[in-house]
């Protein structure tokens, strides 16, 4: 399975444990192929170090640049894809769309319920973490 995870979902899974943490674990395991681009790393390294994320940074032992860079070792970076533009709630979540195009992504994983209101993006369909992993074969 190919997917991108939207940013949400990859503080989520580094920072608190649950369905996110879970995705990311099964991705490391290599059970799912996840994708990326410079602008979603960009956005993760300009949300980690928000205030409101400090004690969960602090409790996760690593700095703020450890856990960026543990991310972008375990998400293949690719160039996005030139997208149309698209009416959203929330602009910066053309990242999401335009890398997960450009992937041939399955997923796009995220938790922020008004990107997954749009359900799907020319075949690809807009999931939660718990969602995703349910989607992954039985072993």
């Amino acid at each position: 399975m190919r997917a991108v995870a939207d940013t949400n979902t990859v503080i989520s899974g580094l920072l608190w444990h649950g369905a996110p943490r879970k995705f990311l674990d099964t991705a490391r395991a290599g059970a799912i192929s996840l994708y990326t681009s410079a602008a979603l790393l960009a956005e993760l390294a300009d949300v980690l170090p928000r205030t409101k994320l400090a004690k969960r940074v602090a409790a996760s032992g690593m700095s703020v640049a450890e856990l960026a860079r543990r991310y972008a070792l375990l998400a293949q970076p690719i160039t996005s894809a030139e997208i149309d533009p698209v009416l959203l709630a929330d602009p910066d979540d053309v990242h999401v769309l335009a890398c997960a195009l450009a992937a041939r992504a399955d997923l796009i994983v995220s938790g922020d319920k008004r990107l997954r209101n749009i359900k799907s993006y020319q075949g690809i369909l807009v999931v939660t973490a718990a969602d995703a992993l349910a989607r992954l074969p039985q072993r």
